[in-house]
C-alpha cells in the first residue's frame, strides 16, 4: 500500500478535524455538546486564572461558540462528567472512570499531589473528616476555618484544604459539583455506589496502553514522541502498540512534506486524509484559544507542527515576560498568527486587547483581518461586553480599527 503524501497545512487541518476545530458548528450550542465536546478531545484541563474567562470555558467556546459556561458545572453535577489528575487537574467523562482509577489506588507515584509523610502524621484526623462527610454531607474547604496565611504556596493551606486534597487524589473523594468554581467534595462510595474496584478499574499497565491508544484518535494526526504527554503518562515506550495498531488498521502511516520523521493518522479520519491528500481539506474556524487547549499545551508539538514558540507568561516576573500575562493563541483557518494579550473589565463591560503579537511574517489581508476582527467580537460578546478597547496592536490594524469599536 502506497504510504499518503500530504502537506504540512493538510496535517494541520487533520490535527484541528480531530480537535473539533476544522469548522465553525453550524446551529445554535446545546448542554450535551459540552460533554460531547470533552468526549472528543478526552479531557479538559482546569485553570482558575479568571482574567477572561476561565480556561475550560475558553476551551469549549472555542469549539462551541456561544454556549451556556454552566452548562459544564451541571454536568459535572449530573455525574456526567468527574474531575481528576489527567494531563493536569481535568474535566473527564464518567466512562472513563476507570481508566483513571489505577492513580487513585496508588497515589504514591503522584508526586506534590500525594504525601504519604502527610498521611501518616495526620491519619486520625482525615478518618473524621470522611466520617464528617459520610454523616453530615458533601463540603467545601471553605467550609473550615483557615490559619494564618504564610508566604509558601500550597504548603500553607489549612489542615482540611490538604486532607480534602489529598483524600481526592486518593479517590476516597469526588468532586460532586462547583460552587462558584469551588469545589464541593464527596465520597466517591455515595457519588458512584455502583462502583467496584475489582471488576471495573483497568490495571495500570492496561490503562497506560488504553490511554496512548486513545491519545492517536484525540490528536488524530501524531507521531510516536507526542502520545505520553497527552495524559502526562511517564516512560513509555509506544512503538510496540504503534505496529499493533497499524496491524489491526486503527492507524495508518503518512508522509508530511517538509516534517521528519515517522507520523501516524487515526482511522476515524480517513476520510478527512482523502481529501488532504487532494489539498482539499482547510480549516474555516478562526478563535482565540486558551493556553490550556490541547492544540497548544504541548510546546513541542505546537512548535513542530504549526511553527509556533508558544510559552505562558503569567508565571514569570512582569518585567521579563515577553508577550504577556495570559496571552491567548490566534487560530486562523489553521494557522496559528501570533498571540494576544486580553483582560475583560466585567464591571465596564470591556474587552480589552492589551496588545497583539503577530508571528513573524504574517499579513494582514482583508480575509484575515476581518476574520480576526470577528473572533475578537465574538469573543467579547460571550464575555458579555459591551466594547472592544484595543492597546497595542499592528500599525496596519490600528490604522482600520483605531482604539476600538462597539459590540452589537
Amino acid at each position: 500500500m502506497i504510504t499518503p503524501v500530504i502537506s504540512l497545512a493538510a496535517a494541520r487541518a487533520l490535527h484541528l478535524a480531530a480537535q473539533g476545530l476544522l469548522s465553525p458548528i453550524k446551529r445554535r450550542a446545546k448542554p450535551n455538546d459540552v460533554v460531547t465536546t470533552i468526549q472528543r478531545m478526552g479531557l479538559l484541563q482546569i485553570d482558575t486564572i479568571s482574567v477572561v474567562a476561565r480556561s475550560p470555558y475558553l476551551v469549549l467556546f472555542s469549539r462551541l461558540g456561544d454556549y451556556q459556561p454552566e452548562w459544564l458545572e451541571q454536568a459535572l453535577a449530573s455525574r456526567q462528567l468527574f474531575e481528576y489528575w489527567a494531563h493536569e487537574a481535568c474535566f473527564l467523562p464518567i466512562e472513563d472512570f476507570g481508566l483513571l482509577r489505577h492513580r487513585m489506588l496508588h497515589p504514591q507515584g503522584m508526586g506534590w499531589k500525594y504525601s504519604e509523610e502527610w498521611v501518616q502524621k495526620h491519619q486520625t484526623a482525615m478518618d473524621d473528616l470522611l466520617l464528617h462527610i459520610e454523616a453530615g454531607g458533601p463540603v467545601r474547604s471553605a467550609d473550615f476555618n483557615a490559619e494564618k496565611k504564610g508566604n509558601s504556596g500550597w504548603w500553607d493551606w489549612k489542615p482540611e484544604k490538604r486532607h480534602l486534597e489529598i483524600l481526592f487524589t486518593a479517590g476516597k473523594l469526588m468532586v460532586a459539583e462547583r460552587r462558584n468554581f469551588h469545589r464541593v467534595y464527596d465520597l466517591t462510595e455515595r457519588l458512584l455506589p455502583h462502583w467496584d474496584d475489582e471488576r471495573h478499574a483497568l490495571p495500570a499497565g492496561n490503562a497506560q496502553q488504553e490511554m496512548l491508544s486513545r491519545t492517536c484518535r484525540y490528536l488524530g494526526i501524531f507521531r510516536a514522541e507526542w502520545l505520553a504527554d497527552y495524559y502526562r503518562l511517564k516512560r513509555v515506550a509506544p512503538k510496540m502498540l504503534l505496529a499493533s495498531l497499524q496491524q489491526q488498521g486503527e492507524i495508518m502511516p503518512v508522509v508530511i512534506d517538509g516534517l521528519d520523521g515517522d507520523f501516524y493518522v487515526h482511522h476515524s479520519l480517513a476520510q478527512e486524509l482523502q481529501l488532504a491528500e487532494r489539498g482539499a481539506l482547510k480549516s474555516s474556524v478562526t478563535t482565540l484559544l486558551s493556553p490550556f487547549d490541547p492544540v497548544v499545551w504541548d510546546r513541542r508539538r505546537a512548535l513542530e507542527l504549526f511553527n509556533f514558540d508558544y510559552r505562558l507568561e503569567c508565571y514569570t516576573p512582569k518585567e521579563k515576560r515577553q508577550y504577556g500575562y495570559f496571552t491567548l493563541p490566534v487560530l486562523q483557518r489553521g494557522e496559528l498568527i501570533g498571540r494576544i494579550d486580553a483582560k475583560m473589565h466585567r464591571r465596564q463591560g470591556i474587552f480589552e486587547v492589551i496588545s497583539f503579537h503577530p508571528q513573524a511574517k504574517v499579513r494582514f489581508g482583508k480575509q484575515r483581518a476581518q476574520d480576526l476582527r470577528q473572533a475578537i467580537t465574538r469573543s467579547a460578546k460571550w464575555h458579555g461586553a459591551k466594547q472592544v478597547a484595543l492597546g497595542d496592536i499592528p500599525a496596519q490594524l490600528a490604522v482600520e480599527w483605531r482604539e476600538g469599536w462597539e459590540v452589537e
